[in-house]
């Protein structure tokens, strides 16, 4: 399988005051693309900087990324912002839509980003709505729709880009057992039809059972690293 995302010796420290504060230490991974990959531990294991480091929200104290083959270490601000607009989805726990735009406003405006004409726009974000199940939705704004239903926005506006690779931290953490078995199957189904590539930060057993590889982290460190077998796959 071809890397899609490297890490190679990835190290993050934060400064408290006086004291260095490891969160990442040495950090060797390569995910393959077309991956479907969960990252677990417990909190503080260094999972969620770990997304970010890969996602460029974050930078690296050591070491080096490479995200298609590009290290993203001499890139500037504005070549981060757009390898995050156009190679990578991000999907939160909190959601982090805009509570004042409908469903299709919220993901038509990354595409407006993207600099698309409003008629493409529209299409493709009416288009990623239903592909999560939310069609006939398209008009509600967040406060109007269910947690599950905000959570499938969020998916939608992360897939809308057609991005190599999406990032989830935490996806199901705010969801029921229901909606959360329907994410993540929603999810398995676009990696199988797109081939895009996912990395799921999650302390949920049932979305670890799911994932094709299973990654855990203990204290910024990677302690196990294993392909589940076809039947659990």
């Amino acid at each position: 399988m071809t890397a899609i995302i490297e890490c190679r010796r990835v190290e993050r420290t934060y400064t408290q005051g006086a004291v260095a504060v490891p969160a990442l230490r040495g950090i060797d991974l390569t995910i393959g693309r077309g991956d479907f990959a969960t990252l677990a531990g417990p909190s503080g294991s260094g999972k969620t900087t770990l997304l970010s480091v890969i996602g460029g929200l974050d930078r690296p104290t050591a070491g080096e990324i490479l995200i298609e083959g590009a290290s993203i270490a001499a890139m500037d601000g504005a070549q981060l912002a757009e390898l995050r607009l156009r190679k990578i989805g991000f999907v939160f726990q909190s959601y982090s839509l805009i509570p004042v735009l409908s469903a299709l406003e919220n993901v038509e405006f990354i595409l407006r980003l993207l600099g698309l004409p409003r008629a493409v726009r529209l299409a493709r974000a009416r288009e990623t709505l239903h592909e999560v199940g939310l069609a006939g939705l398209e008009d509600r704004r967040p406060a109007r729709l269910s947690g599950g239903q905000q959570q499938r926005v969020a998916v939608a506006r992360a897939l809308a880009p057609r991005p190599a690779i999406v990032l989830a931290d935490e996806p199901t953490a705010n969801l029921d057992s229901g909606n959360a078995g329907e994410l993540i199957a929603l999810m398995q189904q676009l990696n199988a039809a797109s081939g895009t590539t996912f990395l799921i930060a999650t302390h949920d057993a049932r979305v670890i059972a799911r994932s094709r590889r299973h990654i855990e982290m203990t204290d910024g460190r990677i302690t196990l690293d294993e392909r589940a077998s076809p039947q659990a796959a």
